[in-house]
């Protein structure tokens, strides 16, 4: 972390909030990559209509004048005169830029055009004229305490200094598929010339991320080779007379993945394991099951979720499940007290604990088990490498079974997760009914209001996913905004909670709590809603702007209502005639969702949103680029069996593989 706060700017408080993001060191820094970017150039005033965004220039005509409304707003007023004439100009909370706006001042603004007063309602303000050629903005992912601009500014002082970039893609692949150097592509992507050059920069740096994926599981699949886990000799008896005792039957699927990993556990080699299945498909069931089996044999479970709220969830529904057995079961989370948690590791390294249930605390450094057999991670993609390697590293070579409810195409599955085995659920527990998806345009809200009215006087529960907004705060901002609305409409008949990213854990929790007891009606949230989060009473889940949304991300979000045998409702607002959006009206199946949604996979929009989150990629996507991935594992596949991968020049690439902590 030494090496960040030598950049200028950057101290103790700034290095905190850069942690925050990922960033601790000057190579996470400058990989830190735009999530977006934004052509700037001037519009064409006459072809514009009222709402449409308008980017224009020209020089402060008067002294801003400032109006303070409430606590935390207030509101700047200036006029701008330009080519095309005088526009008022009106800015919300940048009462700070008043003593820069000066008569004179030459400005860009971004905002807002009212066609019928000719006015400005701007987002942004750059103290500057435009050039006569388009300028391209990369926009950044920030936190509170750090603006997309600060960090452009870090990063431009590490590329203005002598620091040294590492190119980890031999020279014969960059020859082969014409791609920039390491420098120029980080350069290109951070400061871009033209869309052609950052184009080639942003597929550069793909290719280099995938590659290196790619060689990480050549290696990963040479270790799995050599590795002798736990040999067991699981009582097949002792586990159907728990299975006979379920107040359910399982599916077809179910039973075949209980096998597998059976065989898988009573084998010497290790397990490593991918269980995927929809939502809602008993993937939890049968890692409750897993986790049993291996008691049986004699050995310690560890149980990995993402959040509190998913590891009580589990904790509460396991010990539920097995109350006539002698399994005995703990729960670990961070909020525990150092008494409570001095108990639980004094239990679990004398054995007394065969599951241990919890979050991120599990892998922490007081935890010792005594004989750790099984570590299964929920929603593995949430946990970092690094994470999930000191979960493994607890006990001596451990099996490990991943859990996803992100199901993706089995071909796709097999490239990507290519050191694992994988097991999916397709069928879903009988009892369940389909949750019926319908489009409605923002027009159509009173036919919205009264869907929901209907569902609040059956006495059943509703969520509400705001917009998807490109600014954190705006999205926060969004969410109260919603919640003023509702209460307007629904308030009498219900009560309406709001859950936003940046609130507290211990606030989340609260408002989560509140709903899964009822005393909450309508939760009106951004996408901070688990995976897995069961409120059997919510039937209806409305999400607005749902066409910025992912099919994956909307079919999970979906998932949210429908555990039940009530009838539920997914409300998608947006454009009904948007192709993506009906095929989540026509359809329920997640691989088949996920199917469609490779199939649709284009180059994407450069100048879009991208659907982050795959595989911890920081530039690819598994559905957009997943011709480059086919290249990066041939490619990979060749240098790693070839006597390349040890020469001199490569030792980097040599050295980053072998120590990277994912081999662990």
């Amino acid at each position: 972390m030494e090496d960040l706060l030598s950049l200028k700017g950057i101290g103790p408080k700034t290095l905190k909030v850069l942690n925050r993001l990922g960033i601790t060191s000057i190579n996470d820094l400058i990989q830190y990559y735009p999530f977006r970017f934004e052509i700037i150039e001037r519009s064409k005033v006459s072809s514009l209509n009222d709402g449409d965004k308008i980017i224009i220039d020209g020089v402060v005509e008067n002294i801003p004048s400032v109006i303070y409304i409430k606590k935390n707003m207030n509101k700047m007023t200036f006029r701008l005169g330009t080519n095309n004439g005088i526009y008022p100009i009106t800015i919300f909370n940048r009462a700070f830029l008043k003593s820069k706006l000066k008569v004179g001042q030459e400005v860009t603004i971004i905002g807002k055009y009212d066609k019928r007063h000719s006015s400005i309602t701007a987002s942004d303000i750059k103290l500057m004229l435009l050039p006569n050629y388009p300028i391209i903005e990369p926009i950044y992912h920030t936190v509170e305490g750090i603006s997309s601009r600060q960090l452009s500014d870090y990063i431009h002082n590490v590329l203005n200094s002598d620091y040294v970039v590492n190119s980890y893609i031999p020279e014969h692949l960059k020859d082969k598929y014409h791609l920039m150097d390491k420098d120029s592509s980080i350069r290109e992507i951070h400061t871009p010339s033209t869309k052609e050059r950052l184009q080639l920069a942003i597929n550069t740096l793909k290719y280099e991320e995938l590659f290196l994926f790619m060689l990480k599981m050549h290696k990963l699949r040479q270790n799995k080779e050599h590795l002798l886990g736990i040999e067991r000799n699981i009582n097949i008896e002792d586990l159907d007379s728990i299975i006979a005792k379920l107040p359910f039957t399982l599916t077809i699927d179910q039973v075949k993945c209980l096998k597998t990993i059976i065989n898988d556990l009573n084998s010497n080699h290790k397990m490593n394991r991918l269980l995927q299945g929809d939502v809602g498909s008993g993937k939890t069931i049968i890692a409750f099951l897993s986790l049993y089996a291996n008691y049986l044999s004699g050995y310690q479970g560890s149980f990995m979720a993402p959040t509190e709220i998913l590891a009580k969830q589990h904790y509460q529904k396991m010990v539920s499940m097995f109350k006539d057995s002698d399994i005995n079961i703990a729960l670990l989370t961070g909020k525990l007290k150092v008494s409570d948690k001095k108990k639980i590791y004094e239990k679990l390294i004398n054995g007394k604990i065969d599951v241990l249930i919890g979050t991120h605390a599990l892998f922490s450094e007081g935890v010792i088990y005594d004989n750790l057999g099984l570590v299964i991670t929920d929603e593995q993609h949430r946990f970092g490498v690094n994470q999930r390697a000191m979960l493994n590293n607890k006990g001596n070579n451990p099996d490990i079974l991943y859990l996803s409810a992100t199901p993706i195409p089995r071909t796709y599955a097999i490239t990507l997760y290519g050191d694992m085995d994988i097991s999916s659920i397709k069928t879903v527990p009988s009892g369940r009914k389909e949750v019926t998806t319908i489009i409605k345009t923002k027009e159509e809200i009173k036919d919205i209001l009264r869907l929901m009215h209907e569902q609040l006087k059956l006495h059943h529960q509703i969520y509400v996913i705001a917009p998807l907004i490109e600014d954190n705060e705006s999205e926060v901002e969004n969410v109260y905004a919603l919640e003023n609305n509702f209460n307007k409409a629904l308030g009498k008949i219900s009560k309406i909670g709001v859950l936003h990213g940046k609130m507290s854990l211990e606030d989340k929790d609260e408002v989560m709590n509140k709903f899964k007891n009822n005393d909450i009606q309508i939760l009106i949230s951004t996408t901070v809603i688990e995976v897995g989060v069961d409120v059997a009473n919510a039937t209806m889940i409305v999400i607005f702007n749902s066409e910025r949304f992912g099919l994956s991300q909307l079919h999970q979000l979906r998932g949210r209502v429908g555990r039940n045998s009530l009838d539920s409702y997914c409300i998608l607002v947006g454009d009904t005639n948007n192709k993506r959006l009906n095929i989540l009206v026509n359809n329920n199946d997640g691989f088949k969702i996920s199917e469609a949604d490779f199939k649709m996979r284009g180059s994407g929009d450069l100048f879009g949103i991208r659907q982050s989150g795959d595989m911890n990629f920081k530039l690819a996507n598994i559905k957009e680029d997943f011709n480059i991935i086919l290249c990066a594992k041939e490619d990979s596949n060749n240098f790693f069996n070839s006597d390349d991968y040890y020469l001199p020049e490569y030792q980097h690439i040599h050295n980053l593989i072998e120590s990277d902590m994912v081999l662990n």
